[in-house]
């Protein structure tokens, strides 16, 4: 079974930021794309980055480019999304996926593992 450990969740202002993490075995990490998704009740679950094997692909939604960055140390199996000048908005369950395939042009949902979700709150 795949485990993907997330953390760094949590509450901050607006024009805050954070740091997530997301973590797995070796064999549950190495080869495999990463994204990142959110969720609000109500909404959709959307994708909010994502990032190939070698770091070579990523991508952003208009409502979070310039503000947020993924990342990936393979090394230590660890996916990573930093959020920078956070907005109420912002506000969600983010979420850590595997096994997919991220394009420049968005992430496709295909034999996708799903982390527990951490809870990001931005306060105004």
């Amino acid at each position: 079974q795949v485990h993907l450990m997330e953390s760094g969740g949590g509450l901050v202002q607006e024009g805050g930021g954070l740091s997530l993490s997301c973590q797995a075995s070796q064999a549950d990490f190495d080869g495999y794309h990463m994204a990142w998704f959110r969720q609000t009740p109500g909404k959709e679950r959307e994708v909010v980055s994502c990032i190939n094997w070698i770091s070579t692909i990523t991508y952003y939604p208009d409502s979070v480019k310039g503000r947020f960055t993924i990342s990936r140390d393979n090394e230590r199996q660890t996916a990573y999304l930093q959020m920078n000048n956070l907005k109420p908005e912002d506000t969600a369950i983010y979420t850590c996926a595997r096994g997919g395939i991220c394009g420049s042009r968005g992430y496709e949902i295909k034999g996708t593992v799903w982390g527990q979700g951490l809870q990001v709150t931005v306060s105004s």
